[in-house]
């Protein structure tokens, strides 16, 4: 897919050079400015420019920036859009979906479903921002091209929780794969991690607790609050009990986007669904 993105340049900016505007002003990464350079286009008032050209204010600056069309197969299954533009998709992802394609579910993933979605588009890019683990439900951004994933995020987690959870609190440990194991992850070893959170709501027997992440580990959430004696309730993997729910009750409910080169914020928010508040009623009241 081609995106082009048309900026005039102001008075204030009248001298600085091409790469300068591009990485400082509208504040993209040099790997932008890098694919522009040999995967793109970059205009001045309708002409090719280099970086290290000067501008002046009142120019037009377009910038093209070319993309190879995803290659993931298409099959057919419904997706729950929270929220769409030219530069995003957001999705409401479901339980029992991964992001990638992977071994044995190499054809029932977001991107096989994504693909699906836009098969009528013409050689159409999406890329997912993050990734949510299989059983973890919630708001999931697709970037349409380069230069929208390079957009900031910042997300929110919620979670039922076993047990009643502190008020608030930072869990500074660190996670890497349990030993004996290929994908169980365990605290105490391997790379930085650091969860911040602060509980909602509590009827003594489970919490309603919000997340957000200072790192990005697998299975983090999940691993940190099994640590300290609260797993997410459903999430018999890391100490969750099925009692209420065979569904692991962790949520990305909240994304905000912020595109400061086109002055963009979107904020989506991604609730509990009626069924999974059902299923605590006493934390949804």
């Amino acid at each position: 897919m081609i995106r082009t993105l048309t900026f005039i340049v102001p008075e204030e900016q009248n001298g600085v050079d091409v790469r300068t505007y591009i990485r400082k002003t509208l504040g993209f990464s040099a790997r932008i400015l890098t694919a522009l350079k040999y995967e793109g286009e970059m205009l001045r008032n309708g002409e090719l420019v280099r970086s290290v050209d000067k501008l002046c204010g009142g120019d037009e600056l377009r910038l093209t920036l070319f993309d190879e069309a995803s290659a993931y197969e298409a099959v057919p299954a419904e997706l729950s859009v929270l929220y769409e533009d030219e530069d995003f998709l957001v999705l409401d992802k479901p339980a029992g979906m991964p992001v990638h394609p992977s071994p044995g579910h190499d054809r029932d993933s977001v991107l096989n479903a994504a693909a699906w979605y836009f098969r009528n588009e013409a050689n159409f890019v999406f890329r997912p921002l993050y990734r949510l683990d299989r059983d973890t439900t919630g708001a999931l951004v697709l970037a349409k091209n380069k230069f929208s994933a390079c957009a900031d995020l910042e997300k929110t987690y919620t979670a039922v929780c076993e047990g009643e959870v502190p008020e608030s609190g930072v869990i500074d440990t660190p996670i890497g794969i349990k030993p004996g194991h290929t994908l169980q992850r365990c605290a105490g070893t391997g790379d930085p991690a650091c969860t911040k959170f602060c509980r909602l709501k509590t009827d003594g027997k489970h919490s309603l607790v919000e997340f957000h992440l200072l790192t990005g580990r697998t299975h983090q959430i999940r691993v940190h609050m099994s640590s300290i004696g609260y797993p997410v309730a459903g999430d018999d993997f890391y100490g969750g009990h099925l009692d209420r729910t065979e569904q692991q009750m962790l949520r990305c409910s909240h994304v905000q986007i912020s595109w400061p080169a086109l002055e963009k914020t979107v904020d989506i928010r991604a609730d509990f669904s009626d069924f999974q508040k059902r299923l605590f009623p006493e934390l949804f009241r």
